[in-house]
């Protein structure tokens, strides 16, 4: 079994990426699901979250509203340290579980871990969770412009990214480079040749 990692930054375009690899037959973990699993109401990080955060945070049928939630760590790196120390361990044991699920039903496969802030955590800590680094790059203009067609305002666009690791320097330790900036098609056979390669690896 080999386990890839895909990352790069927001509006790289990394969840398309994680896609195609899934459409050609990888099996894909995404660590955003992963995250809102455990912030389900009752579960160990969603008591946390709300001992810590307060209960103002959760909608009406007490899922957390992840906006509310956004808008206090967003601007406070304490508290985002905090929130990240509650959800990531959480996060890290669902991850082992379906890895060790997936080595045991099918051995030979490949596994994409859609992770965004995999480098954040630290290159080391990365290499412990993956054996291929993947890094989606697109230029910081297309970045832009995604998020604005999302519906983010272009000044929290532009402190979006700028609040990340940038993504050249994301690039520096990718085992592979996905170029976004182009067309899907463009995209898609870069893909093909990294599935291609791992899987022949």
């Amino acid at each position: 079994m080999i386990i890839a990692g895909i990352t790069g930054t927001i509006g790289t375009g990394k969840s398309t990426v994680a896609k195609m690899f899934q459409d050609l037959g990888a099996y894909l973990i995404d660590a955003d699901a992963l995250a809102r699993k455990v912030e389900e109401p009752g579960q160990p990080a969603w008591k946390k979250i709300v001992n810590h955060f307060g209960e103002h945070i959760l909608n009406s049928d007490k899922t957390v509203n992840r906006q509310k939630l956004a808008d206090i760590v967003f601007n406070n790196p304490d508290e985002l340290k905090k929130l990240n120390s509650i959800v990531h361990p959480e996060v890290l044991k669902e991850d082992e579980r379906l890895v060790r699920e997936r080595r045991k039903e099918t051995p030979d496969c490949l596994v994409v871990k859609d992770i965004p802030l995999l480098l954040e955590i630290g290159p080391d800590v990365a290499r412990r969770l993956v054996d291929k680094i993947i890094v989606v790059f697109a230029s910081p203009a297309v970045q832009l412009q995604r998020l604005i067609n999302r519906g983010m305002n272009e000044e929290d666009a532009f402190n979006r990214i700028n609040n990340q690791i940038p993504v050249h320097e994301k690039t520096k330790v990718a085992d592979y480079i996905i170029n976004n900036d182009g067309t899907l098609e463009e995209t898609r056979a870069q893909v093909q040749a990294i599935y291609n390669n791992l899987m022949s690896g």
